[in-house]
C-alpha cells in the first residue's frame, strides 16, 4: 500500500441528485452519464494513464453517504484515488466498499493497489450498475484543498457523479469528480453559446 496522502480522506460533501434535476450541456452529459468504464475512456484520450492511491482505510459509513444498500454506521473500506492522463490529474474518485461485500470472490477488491477499481469491476460479466446520480461542487471544501495541492487551475464549478455497483448482489459505491481542465470541461469551453458557465479565476 502506498504512503497515505496528507489530505486523505478528502471526503465529498455533496447533494447527489437524479440527472433530471439539472440542465446539462450535451458534451458534459456525455462524460457524466457515460455508462462504460471511465478508465478505458481516459486511456483512449491519453498516451500515459495511471492511478495514484491517496489512501485506503476502514471507516464507518456516514449519514451523508449512506443509501438504501450501504447503511450509516456500516464498516466500509474507503478508497480514494486520482486518475492521471499524461501526468495531469483529471478525476478524483472516492469508493466505499462495505466489508460485508468484500467476501468470497470479491475479497481481492481490497488489495488492487494502483489498479483502477472501475476497470476491475467492468471486467466482471456479472457487474450490475444502478442509475448515475450527479452533483455540482462549489465553494471551499476538502476537495478545494486537494486541487490547490495539485497546482490545478481554480474553477468555480465542478461536476461529479456516483453510482452503486453490484457484484453477486453485493453493493459498492463509487463517486467521481471531474477536476479542472479535464476533457469534459475542455469540450464545454469550446462550444459556442454554452448554457453553463465555465469560469476560471
Amino acid at each position: 500500500m502506498n504512503e497515505i496522502h496528507p489530505l486523505f480522506p478528502v471526503n465529498l460533501v455533496a447533494n447527489w441528485q437524479h440527472v433530471s434535476s439539472f440542465q446539462l450541456d450535451d458534451m458534459l452529459a456525455d462524460w457524466l452519464l457515460d455508462p462504460n468504464s471511465l478508465t478505458e475512456r481516459f486511456k483512449r484520450h491519453s498516451q500515459d494513464f495511471r492511478i495514484e492511491v491517496l489512501g485506503q482505510r476502514v471507516e464507518s459509513c456516514s449519514e451523508l453517504e449512506a443509501n438504501r444498500d450501504i447503511k450509516a454506521g456500516e464498516s466500509v473500506l474507503v478508497r480514494e484515488v486520482l486518475l492521471y492522463c499524461d501526468g495531469t490529474p483529471h478525476v478524483f474518485a472516492r469508493s466505499l466498499l462495505p466489508l460485508s461485500s468484500l467476501t468470497g470472490e470479491q475479497q481481492h477488491l481490497a488489495n488492487i493497489g494502483n489498479q483502477s477499481l472501475g476497470q476491475v469491476l467492468f471486467k466482471n460479466p456479472d457487474l450490475e450498475r444502478r442509475n448515475i446520480e450527479i452533483s455540482l461542487f462549489k465553494g471551499p471544501s476538502d476537495l478545494t484543498k486537494l486541487i490547490q495541492s495539485l497546482n490545478l487551475p481554480t474553477q468555480k464549478l465542478l461536476w461529479g457523479r456516483r453510482s452503486l455497483f453490484y457484484l453477486q448482489q453485493k453493493p459498492l459505491m463509487v463517486a467521481e469528480v471531474f477536476l479542472p481542465g479535464t476533457f469534459a470541461y475542455n469540450a464545454l469551453a469550446k462550444k459556442k453559446n454554452d448554457s453553463l458557465t465555465y469560469d476560471l479565476y
